[in-house]
């Protein structure tokens, strides 16, 4: 008997299970690590390092690789550095990011490489709207989702007359827009939008003239260290007192601890509450507390929710080789058991999920209300 032969009769002899536990996925993360978002980043991936942990450090029978690159919330390097993963490292999955800027440009190399994306944060409406792709998918909210839900609560508390502050850029923008549709569809108006370049943090102009316009409130979007300074900029300006504040809840999600005393009170809506009571919440907040001594945010929850829906859609394979139509397909019709709640994807792979009002108290981000049950994204402009 050849030795050839053998090495067949000795392939042969090989079990499934051994051959599909040799299958790798090469997930491409592509968060900020450093800068403005940092915190953001690190807490999406732990989300997504905690998820895998839990299934053994599987996703569907497959060991996960990473390849992790720092993309510094800098548009501008956002092609180069998404193509270095898809074409250099191979990945089978990218994964990222936060800033919306750079979403966009990931978005393009994965439709033009037809690289499955999965969107862990930035909600830039185009990205399950215009650009839509049948591989891009959103573990996160479109800007329009928690900013429309506030619009509709703004107006409920007898608000007429608004103020919105934010960065001019993409999401920033259109979280106005959000907030502004529903605000003004309840018969309220928006009188003023003020923006400044993103990430510039030089508040005082803008509160010298909220200051003197003397709006009912004023609605805003800020992350991370831009929404802290912005809070404490807003309290010690005296305007906290006399002005109600609100904002889409990326104001203080993580980053109440470094706002002190002067986030105590405010209103924001989002897709997460610290409070839920649900099952799933529960044990995902325990074993974060774990793994990273410290409590998740919204943005460990997408990280988390990120990994479950690529586990969705490679228990799609049953252990074949990697076939990214194959998971997408499988993706679109998951219903996630998220510690958000459960939630569904729309037609443009965007999450059906309730929107929460919360209210800072200590150092939580406390359940109010229920603010919209359910909410789609109208993804207005996909054509899949």
């Amino acid at each position: 008997m050849t030795q050839l032969t053998l090495g067949v009769i000795a392939s042969a002899l090989v079990p499934l299970g051994a051959a599909q536990a040799a299958e790798k996925i090469k997930v491409g993360l592509m968060l900020p690590y450093t800068g403005t978002y940092a915190a953001l980043g690190t807490a999406i991936t732990n989300g997504f390092k905690q998820y895998v942990a839990e299934q053994g450090g599987k996703l569907g029978g497959y060991e996960v690789e990473y390849f992790v690159v720092d993309d510094e919330s800098d548009p501008s390097k956002a092609t180069e550095n998404a193509s270095k993963l898809v074409k250099r490292d191979s990945v089978d999955v990218l994964v990222g990011t936060v800033h919306s800027g750079v979403a966009l440009a990931m978005a393009k190399v994965a439709r033009d490489t037809k690289t499955l994306l999965i969107i862990p944060n930035a909600g830039a409406d185009e990205l399950t709207g215009p650009l839509c792709a049948p591989n891009v998918f959103r573990s996160s909210f479109s800007a329009w989702q928690p900013a429309y839900a506030m619009g509709k609560i703004v107006a409920e508390r007898g608000h007429k007359n608004v103020v919105t502050v934010t960065w001019k850029y993409s999401f920033g923008e259109q979280s106005v827009a959000g907030f502004k549709e529903a605000f003004e569809k309840a018969g309220g108006k928006v009188t003023k939008e003020l923006y400044l370049p993103f990430p510039n943090v030089e508040f005082q102009p803008f509160l010298t003239e909220i200051a003197s316009l003397k709006p009912d409130a004023v609605f805003v979007f800020f992350a991370g260290g831009g929404a802290v300074k912005f809070v404490k900029d807003y309290d010690a300006a005296g305007l906290k007192k006399s002005i109600p504040l609100y904002g889409s809840g990326f104001l203080t999600d993580g980053t109440i601890d470094a706002m002190g005393g002067s986030g105590e009170g405010l209103l924001t809506t989002l897709h997460y509450a610290d409070n839920l009571t649900n099952p799933k919440d529960q044990a995902f907040r325990k074993a974060y507390a774990l793994s990273y001594k410290a409590q998740p945010d919204v943005y460990a929850v997408q990280g988390y929710d990120a990994a479950q829906m690529l586990k969705t859609g490679l228990d799609g394979l049953k252990g074949g080789k990697f076939d990214k139509d194959a998971v997408a397909k499988a993706m679109e019709t998951a219903k996630i058991d998220s510690p958000r709640g459960a939630f569904t994807l729309s037609k443009a792979h965007n999450p059906v999920q309730d929107i929460y009002l919360r209210k800072v108290e200590g150092r939580d981000n406390k359940l109010v209300s229920v603010a919209q049950k359910g909410l789609a994204d109208p993804a207005r402009g996909c054509r899949m």
